[in-house]
């Protein structure tokens, strides 16, 4: 059977409360041997937390998500380092940038972000990052400021000898350009493909995938969004990661196998879970 990771499921989400139990035992039956959770705010990232102790398959990240930053302060930072203090929180996460939504100003994510990579250093925790362009595009203003603070913060781990500049963390959900990825790649950064790179309007994506070097990919499903095909339309779930293996397995001209084997080690050594 394969050993499956998916490094991206929102499994605290009320999607999942009438069938939890049941989704966990389809993942595991499918193979999928470790599940992070991450937070989008402070309930979230308390929810993530209570349910990775509830199963050794699972982990958490905390974090406040781009959309989620309006209201965010010192006091829930100090939460979210006290969060942390728990064995089975991997990262710090979902962080990052979001143009697409107008759900907080610009200038508030870009604080709210260095303030959670200041985080992460200090706990010597990866970081989940979400980046998503003003109309869903794959190059512009939105990974143009997350590279420039990334590369300031990989600058500063590497300048103070921080073993977390050889495993910053991923890009998740990758949706950018293959020149982002090749910068994101040269920070040590992993990259994240969910269900999109299976759909048929995809050929980008799949182009992007194609670059990357096969060491630098996470696999994930980002469920309960992104189903992939032939899933497309349900509610994503974790052992739906077997398609995006699959794919990326027929466009590197691999197996399926490989693939999982790969990306599992991949994430081992990003996340250190056993």
């Amino acid at each position: 059977m394969m050993m499956l990771t998916d490094t991206h499921c929102h499994l605290d989400f009320e999607k999942f409360d009438i069938d939890r139990a049941d989704v966990l035992l389809r993942a595991k039956e499918a193979g999928v041997s470790r599940i992070l959770i991450p937070g989008i705010e402070l309930p979230s990232s308390r929810r993530a937390v209570e349910l990775a102790g509830s199963d050794p398959l699972l982990f958490a990240a905390i974090g406040f998500h781009p959309t989620e930053t309006l209201d965010f302060s010192d006091e829930m930072l100090a939460e979210l380092r006290q969060l942390a203090a728990n064995p089975k929180v991997k990262a710090v996460g979902e962080i990052g940038l979001d143009y697409y939504w107008q759900s907080a100003p610009h200038n508030l994510q870009r604080e709210a972000l260095r303030k959670q990579l200041e985080l992460a250093a200090g706990l010597e925790l990866p970081v989940v990052l979400h980046m998503r362009e003003k109309g869903d595009a794959t190059d512009g203003e939105c990974s143009s400021d997350l590279l420039q603070i990334l590369e300031e913060w990989v600058g500063k781990l590497q300048g103070g000898q921080n073993p977390l500049a050889q495993r910053p963390g991923v890009l998740h959900s990758f949706s950018g350009s293959v020149e982002t990825a090749r910068r994101a790649i040269a920070l040590n950064f992993q990259i994240g493909i969910t269900g999109p790179v299976t759909y048929k309007n995809a050929d980008y994506k799949r182009q992007v995938v194609g670059s990357l070097p096969l060491e630098r990919i996470l696999i994930e499903t980002d469920a309960p969004f992104l189903a992939p095909i032939p899933q497309r339309g349900k509610r994503n779930e974790p052992a739906f990661v077997t398609h995006i293996a699959g794919k990326i397995a027929e466009i590197h001209n691999t197996t399926p196998q490989e693939i999982a084997a790969i990306t599992s080690d991949n994430a081992r050594r990003l996340f250190m879970w056993g």
